[in-house]
């Protein structure tokens, strides 16, 4: 498997946490997102991947797009070590924690919005770090409520194992704290935040580890 990649995109970052927890081996191809007006842009790539985005997963003759899909298509074709509960209702909880990330706080902050907030909008920079720690505290604070208060959460989002949620909330949590936004302020949320990153599978998934780190 080939993994497109950018070691500080939060969406590759989900999916290099959910094939390393599954012991998947991928090469990783990394796809600059700010070198040379962003090679996620090139025509090369968008032969790869049209919405010009990464992650992307490609496995044998399959191309894969969107974390979510991706992270869902590995554990129905390599279901050991899963990432989705047995029962139906864990299922849909384990989502509903990873679209809480994936679509009410990440799309907002998305480079490309940002981008498009300062370059044509023509907002300060100060104004974009505002609205970036905005959403992604209205989205942590819902996200910790959410969890604070199902009896489903366990050492991890859900239960006492690392699900697809884990996946979705970590990179979420290293980017507020890159931002400056105290994670400590959201107790739950920050519980799971410290015992995930100690395990080798989240380690080797941060972006300080990734070969195009900088």
């Amino acid at each position: 498997m080939k993994l497109y990649t950018y070691f500080r995109s939060s969406a590759a970052y989900r999916v290099r946490i959910a094939l390393n927890l599954k012991g998947l081996d991928y090469e990783a191809v990394p796809v600059h997102l700010l070198a040379d007006g962003g090679r996620h842009l090139t025509d090369a790539y968008l032969a790869v991947n049209p919405s010009g985005l990464v992650p992307a997963l490609q496995d044998g003759d399959m191309t894969l797009t969107q974390s979510m899909a991706i992270i869902e298509y590995l554990e129905e074709v390599h279901p050991l070590v899963p990432l989705l509960p047995k029962d139906a209702i864990g299922r849909a909880r384990v989502r509903e924690l990873s679209q809480i990330v994936a679509c009410d706080i990440h799309p907002v902050n998305n480079l490309r919005v940002l981008k498009y907030l300062v370059k044509h909008l023509g907002q300060p920079e100060q104004a974009k770090t505002d609205w970036y720690r905005h959403w992604v505290i209205e989205g942590l604070r819902s996200l910790e409520a959410h969890l604070a208060r199902n009896p489903g959460t366990g050492s991890f989002c859900h239960g006492d194992t690392p699900t697809m949620a884990d996946c979705f909330l970590i990179p979420q949590v290293f980017n507020a704290k890159r931002f400056d936004i105290d994670v400590d302020a959201y107790p739950t949320i920050a519980r799971i935040n410290a015992l995930c990153v100690d395990l080798p599978a989240f380690k080797a998934a941060h972006p300080g580890q990734q070969p195009d780190a900088e």
